[in-house]
């Protein structure tokens, strides 16, 4: 970066001039469809567009992500304004509350206490995190306050990830093999007797005993699902187009017939 380009003063009117636009869209003779959006509408948007921000960051398209992150920015500041509009918080409170809590986790670069290590800074960053919790009158635990509705791989993989803090973890990853074991001995017995809501619970603790332990090697179990999921597809696709260029309908494809064609395409990478 360039010495000229170090200050930031510029930033302020393209952040009023986004603001504006919001106000603009939202005025009585704005955008009908912009009018008529919500808190509880804008939900979906908020996570689909963090969603393409990250979709973004995998394929290395510094343009692409930049043009993300401007749509994620937008239907924030959109959904601040809506509860500014309610009287509920202005949009200023946002970025005060934000800059004051920012600048209180982090006493190693706004304070005096000096740290070197990553782990230290979270180790403090978790510390000062239950002391605001205490303050605020709420019940503080080792795991946090992980979002409900982050997906639920990566939620087991967080939760496991916050117990090992603490020391309640396994040892090695090799130790979870005997736990994983047990998890198919009981979903089999599940099976076996047909009680939809065990099958159901057993799978779940299948599941999260194994994301703990792509955790225990180090390994984000939510990213290493996603790879599978496009390397499925990516076969899967390529399965379906040669059968159509054989004149040949999927559906009436024998199952031999497509797994000896998924093998083909396997081997080809």
């Amino acid at each position: 970066m360039k010495e000229k380009d170090k200050s930031f003063d510029h930033l302020g009117p393209l952040f009023v001039k986004l603001v504006e636009i919001v106000a603009r869209l939202r005025a009585p003779d704005g955008c009908p469809w912009d009018r008529k959006q919500t808190p509880e509408s804008l939900k979906k948007y908020v996570l689909e567009e963090a969603y393409e921000v990250s979709e973004a960051i995998d394929h290395h398209e510094p343009l692409l992500v930049c043009e993300e992150i401007g749509d994620l920015l937008f239907l924030l500041i959109f959904l601040a304004y809506l509860y500014e509009e309610a009287g509920n918080f202005h949009l200023a409170d946002v970025l005060t509350l934000c800059a004051e809590k920012m600048i209180r986790r982090h006493p190693h670069v706004f304070g005096e206490k000096k740290l070197a290590e990553a782990e230290d800074v979270i180790k403090q960053w978790q510390s000062i995190k239950e002391k605001e919790t205490l303050e605020k009158g709420q019940a503080s635990s080792a795991l946090g306050n992980l979002p409900k509705n982050l997906p639920a791989l990566q939620r087991a993989f967080r939760l496991g990830e916050r117990a090992s803090r603490v020391g309640f973890d396994w040892k090695d990853p090799q130790d979870l093999f005997p736990k994983i074991e047990e998890e198919i001995k009981e979903l089999l017995q599940a099976l076996s007797q047909g009680e939809k809501s065990r099958i159901f619970e057993e799978i779940g603790d299948l599941l999260f005993t194994i994301a703990n332990f792509s955790r225990k090697l180090g390994i984000n179990p939510e990213e290493a699902l996603k790879a599978a999921n496009e390397k499925f597809e990516k076969r899967f696709r390529k399965m379906e187009s040669r059968l159509k260029g054989l004149g040949k309908d999927l559906k009436e494809t024998p199952l031999s017939e497509m797994d000896a064609l998924w093998e083909e395409i396997k081997k080809g990478g």
